[in-house]
């Protein structure tokens, strides 16, 4: 080992007033700001340590450092899984392409097909409409690579569910939604990114995966010195500092101070961005133009549902779309169906003498958030810890509940935090006890969507390998994932955080955590089928149907809980 493990050990005592407060005392000492956090809550009979990443000033092997470098094992399974993520191959740019060629979605139309039965639709039957894409002369589109997304909804009923675009590689595409309500439908059609956009975004994964970089302080005495950091960096060996992780293999570097050595790293930041686009490529990102705009229909854009025909063999559907929305309530369609918790007293009562460990970026922490406003018993300790990336730490002593979240390692674009609060969530989880009453859940996404495939790839992997040991130690555990989701896009969040770049990370998600024994917040869904615009933090309606999903897997049909109703 190229660096030391610091031992650090917090002494965690908890003492009740009349009130119920709670008092948390940390013993810390912290000699190169490496630590290794233990702490235990007697009544919840709860000890959790975390290894800690250690620095490493020794020869590296010569591939070690790339974007692309998986494991041989790890790299088996990331090729059985490539048709998961495969997009129909779009042509190259010419050097000096006109916009004008490219998909149009104002000169673009959707056709809502007849159907099987001849112009009429009943519950349980299925809509197909045709899209064809145009370029901004109206000439049809002669090969796909567009990014669609489709939604049928009725703003009146509060109800809505995702489609699934089908993509004929020819300009046009079929958009296909279930038909699950009585009354009124409308479809809406979206154009994401053109083809031509998305060729972009390939290339510049490719040829920049750095664009964003990180940064990091190293100090000794008066000596201060600041230097880049990333998942791979172009360099000498003996100029880099290598923080790769000693039990995951998750490869982390910076550049070597000049006066300093690696050990003596305190913080962790998101340093910048590059510009990696040529002349006229921002032109394919363009709001209101043809990024994220809606498609008119060519005739109509609605349909009226009627009821289920009786004894009627309803036609099969080729699609199974995780949920719908219906009178603002999430309706899961395949699982356990959500119950809702209306008040604090339900989800008090739910998540009584239980422990919920969240792991991941801030779509978690929004979760986590969400929970400390919405029980009024379930107090935030105040860790003095920073408000973006945390950890945090909550505790209802009443009702016996402890809430923690903690950010996942880099690379995580969070403003400046301590080095030694990078941690990977695989070696996390391997500090859970875990077992009935227990719940973790993971959402690691956006933050690696500038990396190519490898990068999450292993990430996930990694986690899933920690999943399964959790799961054999401790088969009660609750896990549950959360997937990605679309949001509101500009230039920059989309060369960073482009909904084409969740979606296919969203599938690799899906790919990689398929017959594990964990449960799915199936995000993409949830904020495609609702009425509110996509953003990177959903709404709080949309929230509160995802935590109504997890405390539905925390406190299954069949226990009573006060409050909490089907739906």
């Amino acid at each position: 080992m190229g660096g030391r493990y610091c031992r650090k050990h917090y002494c965690l005592a908890v003492v009740f007033t009349s009130l119920t407060l709670c008092v948390l005392c940390f013993l810390i000492y912290n000699e190169n700001i490496m630590y290794e956090r233990s702490s235990k809550l007697v009544e919840n009979k709860i000890f959790f340590a975390v290894p800690q990443v250690q620095s490493l000033e020794h020869p590296l092997p010569s591939d070690v450092c790339s974007f692309h470098s998986l494991s041989p094992e790890d790299a088996l399974e990331w090729n059985h899984m490539k048709d998961s993520v495969a997009w129909p191959e779009t042509p190259p740019l010419p050097t000096n392409f006109s916009l004008h060629d490219t998909s149009d979605p104002a000169h673009s139309t959707f056709t809502i097909l007849p159907g099987n039965r001849g112009g009429s639709w009943h519950v349980g039957d299925q809509l197909e409409v045709l899209v064809k894409i145009n370029d901004f002369y109206g000439h049809p589109k002669k090969f796909g690579g567009d990014f669609l997304l489709a939604r049928l909804h009725n703003p009146t009923l509060f109800a809505g569910v995702a489609g699934q675009v089908l993509d004929h590689q020819n300009g046009s595409y079929t958009a296909v939604f279930p038909l699950l309500w009585e009354g009124n439908a409308e479809v809406e059609v979206i154009l994401v990114h053109p083809s031509e956009a998305i060729t972009v975004l390939e290339r510049v994964t490719q040829e920049q995966p750095d664009r964003v970089y990180f940064k990091s302080i190293f100090r000794s005495g008066s000596v201060t010195q600041t230097t880049t950091c990333n998942v791979c960096l172009k360099a000498a060996q003996q100029n880099l500092c290598n923080y790769t992780d000693v039990r995951t293999g998750e490869p982390w570097f910076c550049y070597k101070p000049k006066k300093l050595g690696c050990d003596t790293r305190i913080t962790h930041a998101e340093g910048g961005f590059k510009q990696p686009l040529k002349p006229g490529e921002g032109n394919l990102f363009k709001r209101g133009v043809n990024m994220k705009v809606s498609i008119r229909a060519s005739e109509i854009s609605n349909i009226d549902i009627l009821p289920k025909v009786k004894g009627d063999a309803s036609p099969s559907l080729n699609i199974r779309p995780a949920g719908y929305y219906y009178q603002g309530v999430w309706r899961v369609i395949h699982g356990t169906p959500a119950k809702q918790f209306n008040t604090s007293t339900a989800i008090s009562q739910c998540l009584k003498d239980k422990v919920i460990h969240l792991y991941g970026d801030s779509t978690i922490r929004q979760w986590f958030e969400y929970l400390i406003e919405s029980v009024p018993g379930l107090k935030k300790f105040d860790l003095k810890t920073l408000k973006q990336s945390g950890p945090f730490l909550a505790l209802d002593y009443a009702n016996n509940i402890l809430l923690t979240f903690r950010c996942h390692g880099p690379p995580i674009r969070f403003g400046t935090m301590a080095a030694s609060q990078t941690r990977y969530v695989a070696n996390e989880l391997d500090s859970v006890i875990g077992g009935t009453g227990t719940a973790v859940v993971i959402g690691i996404w956006t933050h690696l969507s500038t990396f190519p495939f490898e990068v999450y790839v292993r990430r996930l992997l990694n986690v899933r390998r920690a999943v399964e040991r959790l799961l054999i130690r401790a088969p009660g555990t609750l896990v549950i994932i959360r997937t990605a989701n679309p949001k509101a896009l500009d230039l920059l969040k989309t060369l960073t955080d482009s909904d084409w770049y969740s979606l296919q990370r969203d599938k690799i998600l899906r790919a990689i955590f398929k017959g594990v024994q964990v449960q799915l917040v199936d995000a993409w869904e949830m904020t495609i089928a609702h009425y509110l615009p996509h953003n990177l933090h959903p709404e709080p309606p949309i929230i509160k149907n995802m935590i109504n999903i997890i405390l539905t897997h925390l406190c299954p049909p069949g226990e009573s809980f006060n409050e909490a109703t089907k739906p």
